[in-house]
């Protein structure tokens, strides 16, 4: 999407100056060192991958879980940017299963790791079988990865937190504070650094992308008008973690610095903005069975070539108005870094 930064109530991009200013280093770096990065079916996998891959590096591997998502990075990547002289492959592979302990044996050579992997969101605590394979993707994996990182030589490994760690008050969030508490333990022995951020915005699963599902199925969209929060773009989420890769020092945490730049925006807000970009007006429900409900009796609504409608159920949740990305009151055993000064 073209015009995400109108629609989360930005005009420029949020690193742009950083970017910009550090770009001959940092396009220098990239394309003198290899890259592994795990997780880059992903969202904010590609994103990385992408601003990787621009800056032509001499070995960009990439694995992830999901073959489709990983063909598709690949037609995106050879339809935007073509091809590299650095050698360019994907592997569709389980970082936790004994196929990738063999694909890093019969090479492993990186200077950078990135790990991007995650199980993120809260529902999937709910169950304890689900909870047992966050535990197992964003905690053992990444302690299994990090090792491997060591034992090959490594410069640097990076791996994406999120702002739930300050604070937390579910399992994902605790389960990634002690993520990064599994990493901080072994930065003797490798470089590592990390980067916080919370909403990308129309990345996979988030309530964003739900609006394109839910429009495609002439569906309700759902959007709470009590919540306000900060969004980057998918460009700027793989900005951030490369920068904090290449650019943090060991046991930095990188993080976007909170400002009046980025626009505290309720998703109720975006939601009207986002329907009427595409033509429909927005016809606000106070829940989700009065917006069903509407639809099934007007269902000739859905059909209008004139002044479409696509019904908008705003629902308050009582969710914490603005995200927190440090701990307040409490010691910090490592060092914390911005990328804006």
């Amino acid at each position: 999407m073209e015009n995400i930064l109108e629609l989360i109530g930005r005009e420029k991009q949020l690193f742009q100056e950083d970017v910009s200013t550090h770009e001959e280093q940092l396009s220098y770096i990239v394309s003198s060192s290899s890259f592994l990065v795990l997780g880059g079916a992903g969202s904010i996998g590609q994103a990385v991958t992408k601003e990787i891959f621009k800056r032509n590096p001499k070995k960009l591997h990439v694995v992830d879980i999901s073959e489709n998502n990983m063909v598709e990075l690949v037609r995106d990547i050879r339809s935007s940017m073509g091809y590299i002289e650095g050698d360019f492959q994907t592997f569709a592979l389980d970082i936790g299963s004994i196929e990738y302990d063999a694909f890093i044996e019969a090479d492993g050579k990186y200077d950078y790791v990135l790990n991007l992997s995650a199980l993120k969101h809260v529902r999937s605590e709910k169950d304890p079988f689900t909870l047992m394979r966050m535990i197992d993707v964003n905690i053992f994996n990444t302690d299994k990865t990090l090792q491997q990182a060591i034992d090959k030589g490594s410069k640097k490994y990076f791996c994406v937190s999120t702002d739930k760690t300050a604070n937390p008050v579910n399992m994902m969030g605790a389960s990634k504070r002690i993520m990064e508490m599994f990493l901080m333990r072994k930065n003797l022995h490798i470089d590592i650094s990390t980067a916080r951020f919370a909403n990308v915005a129309f990345s996979d699963g988030s309530l964003l992308h739900g609006f394109n599902q839910r429009l495609a199925k002439s569906q309700p969209i759902v959007a709470p008008n009590d919540i306000k929060r900060y969004f980057v773009t998918p460009q700027e989420s793989g900005e951030l973690c490369l920068m904090s890769c290449v650019f943090g020092e060991n046991r930095d945490i990188f993080f976007p610095k909170l400002s009046e730049e980025l626009h505290l925006i309720t998703f109720a807000e975006i939601a009207v903005k986002y329907l009427k970009e595409r033509g429909f007006e927005a016809f606000t429900c106070k829940d989700e069975d009065e917006a069903r409900n509407f639809f099934i009796q007007n269902s000739k609504l859905k059909t209008q070539k004139d002044g479409l409608v696509c019904l908008l159920a705003v629902i308050p949740l009582g969710r914490k108005i603005l995200k927190s990305f440090l701990q307040k009151m409490r010691h910090w055993i490592w060092l914390v870094s911005t990328i804006l000064v």
